[in-house]
């Protein structure tokens, strides 16, 4: 009987072997010797069709499995009719696989380790000897010195409040999008009621030199286009940007987004 395996897949012999008898879902302590054998056999004759380097081991293997197979297939001793129970050949074999099996389980378990270690990042080991060698270390103050010093630690936390309270002010206070386009919906309604059409893009712009305005009216008018509440059109490239209204009703627009 042929049998197909791929060869890369095997460390050792026993490796193989372990594969077989798995693969025939054999218990390891009946193994069924003549079977087994037939394999182990085709596998080194594939090896040797394939000039693959058979090592020794295989061969010896593969004698121990001949002569196991040679011994299970003697007569048995009887006496008076009755047959003697001998030493059962394929022992020897049974533990080396177990050992084999608890060696091979062990080294996966190793294996698994090291792969998780290796994303492990541990910090070395510092020499702090230098700071405990050290006396501490006391601030020689007068009570003046040490009220000064106070005070200026009380006036520097209060300059970083009144930042930091400018700049959440100023945070909250900028525009978004909708509150713009609440803002463009005013200028072309106070526009369309002195009989102008269209608006140039700048003249939407509330503060010119702030740079989040421009980025914020230009985005404001660009989702009022696509929605088609605005329309725009531009002469020359870099030429000014006329907008005016589009197909939809802005007042519904605004109302529906606030």
């Amino acid at each position: 009987m042929s049998y197909k395996v791929k060869l890369p897949i095997f460390e050792g012999p026993f490796d193989l072997l372990v594969y077989l008898i798995e693969n025939a879902q054999m218990s390891i302590y009946d193994i069924k010797v003549s079977e087994i054998t037939g394999q182990y056999l085709e596998y080194i004759k594939a090896m040797r069709e394939m000039d693959f380097n058979i090592g020794t081991e295989f061969m010896v293997l593969a004698a121990t499995l001949i002569d196991i197979k040679s011994k299970m297939i003697l007569p048995r001793t009887t006496i008076d009719g009755t047959t003697v129970l001998e030493d059962d050949p394929r022992s020897e074999l049974v533990e080396r696989l177990l050992e084999y099996k608890r060696f091979k389980r062990g080294a996966e378990i190793l294996a698994e380790r090291e792969a998780y270690m290796s994303f492990v990042y541990e910090k070395p080991q510092e020499d702090i000897s230098a700071y405990l060698e050290e006396p501490d270390e006391y601030l020689a103050l007068d009570i003046k010195q040490f009220a000064t010093a106070f005070d200026l630690f009380l006036r520097k936390k209060k300059r970083e409040e009144d930042v930091r309270a400018h700049y959440t002010r100023v945070e909250r206070e900028k525009a978004t999008i909708e509150s713009r386009m609440v803002y463009i919906k005013d200028r072309f309604k106070s526009a369309l009621s002195r009989g102008i059409g269209k608006l140039n893009l700048k003249e939407l712009i509330p503060d010119k030199k702030d740079r989040y305005d421009v980025v914020v009216t230009f985005t404001s008018v660009l989702q009022m286009m696509r929605d088609k509440y605005l329309d725009a059109e531009q002469k020359h490239i870099y030429g000014d940007i006329m907008v005016l209204p589009g197909e939809k009703n802005m007042e519904e627009t605004i109302e529906h987004e606030q």
